[in-house]
């Protein structure tokens, strides 16, 4: 049996700041541009708290 494991990783390829947004698009298996739009959003609705949390997950996240 074949079991393949999901991980949250940050891609090499196809980025535009640290890779995160493409991480996670690849792990949840939607466009990186739907994330990056959402991660926008939320940096500018939320007064900087989604800013808090891209710069953890920069930092948390193993990059591939």
């Amino acid at each position: 049996m074949n079991t393949q494991v999901k991980q949250l990783v940050r891609p090499r390829e196809d980025r535009m700041v640290a890779g995160v947004c493409s991480g996670v698009a690849r792990y949840l298996g939607v466009d990186p541009t739907l994330v990056r739009l959402l991660a926008v959003l939320g940096v500018i609705l939320s007064f900087g708290t989604a800013l808090v949390a891209y710069v953890a997950a920069w930092i948390l996240m193993p990059e591939v």
